[in-house]
């Protein structure tokens, strides 16, 4: 997993890509850590993931909730 103009880091399986990032010391902004509000969006630059939990906030198709997801590919964020 890497982050544009951060680092890049192996993710952990059994956590969110959130708790990945907060693990990095990478802050990203969120509030309920379950896809209904939002505020953790980001945008996914390259590679796949999958929903632990189905989202209930609006997101565009280039976004992703690093709250519910976990990654299935080497991925790329813009945080």
């Amino acid at each position: 997993m890497s982050v544009t103009n951060g680092p890049s880091f192996l993710s952990t399986p059994d956590h969110s890509i959130l708790d990945d990032l907060e693990v990095q010391g990478i802050e990203v902004e969120y509030h309920c850590r379950e896809g209904f509000c939002g505020a953790c969006r980001c945008k996914l630059i390259s590679g796949e993931v999958d929903y632990t939990l189905d989202p209930l906030a609006f997101i565009d198709d280039d976004e992703i909730l690093p709250c519910c997801t976990i990654p299935i590919t080497d991925i790329t964020l813009a945080i």
